[in-house]
């Protein structure tokens, strides 16, 4: 009967070595209050100097979801008090921002593809962190002025399935990128949902609620599940206008609900105007060239492993959806292991193996699952046998070949041993042989099973059936 209309906010942390307008660090775990200076701590007479490397990545990321980059953008004053912003106002971009009018395509499972539009991505300063312990709170002032990019999606996604999609699709580009190590834990990738419901087939858009500062996949899902839920009752309840008005709500990860913070303001509550301790951006010619260029991405990098690679849809969109594993894929592709065995142990055989702690490097290095995805191919042993040398790969480490000597793994590939088995197996299902020869072709099944059980598994299965395929005929 109805259906979502969302928008995302996702601020991302760039990763420059110091903050946005000063030459703090940006260093995260630091003890309270010591990454500050005059100008985090807005002391009278401090002015912002931006930095250059902030601006880069921002030219690199618009370029990315080809979208507009502006040789020229403002910074101005976004005017609200909160005991974490010191000025009393934020630096942001808001008029002209650095980036405007990008997009980035979802993938679904059947292989269908979204086209999600980006409004907008402007540079900002962080504001600081307040801490509640008790009936106190504290303010740490160490993240304020960290460089954000705020990145704001069009109202084009109708499901939390499409926002979960478009936020780790835009969370393995920066990371492809490389401006932002987008750890959602630090806070370094965090997201803000605008989410109002509308009766399926209307156009008309209606209240907006925001849930604020959520930075777990997890938890967006279900807030965007929960809040969806409480908009349709309250229409259906005919308390919509009552219950359902612009504002800002927090999520309650213990139970699962979320609750009103405060009203949401319009842009006007925050009385924008430049700020007149900066001048306007303006990009050089060598800066916006630069800005050009960059690495593959998820996208084009997809398109090269299922047309060059010969790898299926889905497996290339595991692959490309993380840096790690496109990383590990292509070291085993470089020392020469077959890509589409790669592709398979590292997704489905590796993947089960690894913890949600660690790396696939740490478990298993990729040189090592390449040697053994090598001994597959090549016959030494059978893809079963394969799967307990990755066990013990995982669980103590070791070297591949050494593993398969140890365990007697080493497929029988001799056509006279298996020749011998054959002839064995035969002659003592003279009646299974008849049955067969008659027309049970079903029965060819149970010799390859006999024969494989008679050599402990250790013969090679395709000269088990080539071989038993000349005796019976």
């Amino acid at each position: 009967m109805f259906e979502m209309v969302i928008g995302l906010e996702v601020h991302i942390q760039l990763n420059t070595k110091t903050k946005i307008f000063c030459s703090c660090p940006t260093s995260f775990g630091e003890e309270a209050n010591t990454n500050v200076c005059p100008t985090c701590l807005a002391l009278p007479g401090a002015l912002p100097v931006l930095n250059k490397e902030a601006v880069t990545k921002a030219i690199y990321f618009g370029n990315a979801v080809n979208a507009t980059v502006h040789k020229k953008s403002i910074f101005n004053r976004k005017n609200y008090f909160y005991p974490d912003l010191p000025k009393g106002y934020q630096i942001s971009q808001f008029e002209i921002p650095i980036v405007e009018s990008g997009e980035l395509f979802v993938d679904f499972e059947d292989g269908s593809s979204k086209r999600i539009g980006i409004t907008r991505a402007h540079l900002e300063e962080d504001a600081g962190k307040s801490i509640h312990e008790g009936s106190e709170s504290l303010v740490d002032l160490n993240r304020a002025g960290t460089p954000l990019l705020e990145i704001v999606s069009d109202p084009d996604i109708r499901s939390s399935e499409e926002a979960l999609l478009y936020l780790k699709k835009l969370h393995s580009i920066v990371r492809y990128l490389d401006i932002s190590d987008a750890n959602m834990q630090e806070g370094s990738f965090r997201c803000d949902v605008n989410i109002s419901i509308r009766p399926k087939g209307d156009e008309k858009l209606y209240t907006r609620v925001e849930i604020k500062n959520m930075n777990s996949f997890k938890f967006i899902q279900k807030a965007i599940a929960y809040e969806f839920e409480r908009q349709c009752d309250a229409w259906e309840d005919g308390v919509y206008e009552d219950e359902v008005f612009q504002e800002t709500r927090l999520f309650n990860t213990d139970s699962g609900e979320t609750r009103s913070m405060r009203g949401k303001e319009d842009s006007a509550e925050y009385r924008y105007f430049p700020d007149p301790d900066l001048l306007p951006v303006m990009l050089t010619d060598d800066m916006m060239k630069e800005g050009k260029n960059i690495p593959e991405l998820p996208d084009a990098k997809k398109k090269r492993y299922i047309e060059e690679l010969g790898l299926k849809p889905y497996d290339a969109v595991v692959l490309t959806n993380s840096v790690e594993w496109y990383k590990y894929f292509e070291n085993m592709v470089d020392d020469g292991a077959c890509p589409k065995l790669s592709a398979s142990w590292l997704t489905v055989e590796l993947s089960a193996r690894v913890g949600t702690s660690q790396s696939a490097e740490e478990v298993v290095p990729a040189l090592t699952l390449s040697k053994l995805v090598k001994r597959i191919k090549d016959g030494t042993i059978s893809g079963k046998a394969g799967k307990e040398v990755l066990d013990e790969l995982a669980e103590n480490g070791g070297e591949v070949d050494a593993i398969i000597e140890a365990k007697g793994l080493k497929q029988v590939s001799d056509d006279g041993a298996i020749e011998k088995i054959v002839d064995e197996i035969l002659s003592v299902n003279p009646d299974k042989v008849d049955e067969y020869k008659s027309g049970k072709d079903k029965l060819f099944g149970f010799f390859v099973g006999q024969v494989m059980k008679a050599s402990r598994g250790s013969a090679n299965p395709a000269k088990v059936n080539e071989i038993l395929k000349k005796k019976l005929s």
